[in-house]
């Protein structure tokens, strides 16, 4: 089955500030990732909002390239692990994101609606071609696309990340948006470590 993830970009993208960003560890989840939706702070700019709205689909596609490498044979232990992590951090993240943009009385990033693929890798996403060429590979060479793919993905979160936390306002978004920065930084290290040996 094909697996195709379509977004909707919210109005707000006129604003010029596009953020997104995913993060992976295995462990330790970013600060606002525990943060009960009691205790979201309510101070938010437009920043935090997009931040916000766009990581959302960001980690949404991060989990689809998950499961799409997680469903094949022949996989690189190590990719699996990678795999895993980044399941294991994203989805809890995305209920947090979203918990922030309720405090805010702000609006859900939407998930279905418009393919964000047509942009190239503008903030490390995926196009559909990207998404279909992933899901085609097979064995090693699965492995070497996911790696490269999602380095890509990574780079894109650490930049996107940076601007939140010159930009953004609000504590529990800028607090997630370091942890991006401090997580994906050394996974990209990792995995380019990975992609030597393969």
């Amino acid at each position: 089955m094909k697996l195709r993830t379509l977004f909707i970009v919210p109005g707000i993208l006129a604003a010029g500030l596009v953020l997104a960003g995913c993060t992976t560890g295995p462990a330790e989840p970013a600060p606002a990732t525990s943060t009960a939706p009691s205790s979201v702070s309510e101070d938010f700019n437009s920043a935090d909002v997009m931040f916000a709205q766009m990581m959302v689909p960001h980690h949404v596609q991060a989990v689809e390239m998950s499961d799409l490498i997680l469903a094949k044979d022949d996989i690189d232990p190590r990719v699996v692990t990678l795999a895993e992590e980044i399941k294991a951090a994203q989805k809890p993240e995305i209920d947090t994101l979203n918990t922030m943009l309720e405090t805010w009385g702000m609006p859900q990033a939407a998930t279905d609606g418009m393919s964000m693929g047509h942009g190239g890798h503008m903030d490390g996403m995926m196009t559909e071609e990207d998404m279909q060429a992933l899901e085609a590979a097979t064995g090693p060479d699965a492995s070497r696309l996911f790696l490269e793919q999602m380095i890509v993905h990574h780079e894109g979160a650490v930049e996107m990340a940076q601007a939140q936390v010159d930009s953004g306002v609000n504590p529990d978004a800028v607090a997630m948006a370091q942890a991006i920065i401090d997580t994906q930084n050394g996974e990209i290290e990792t995995m380019r470590d990975i992609l030597l040996s393969l």
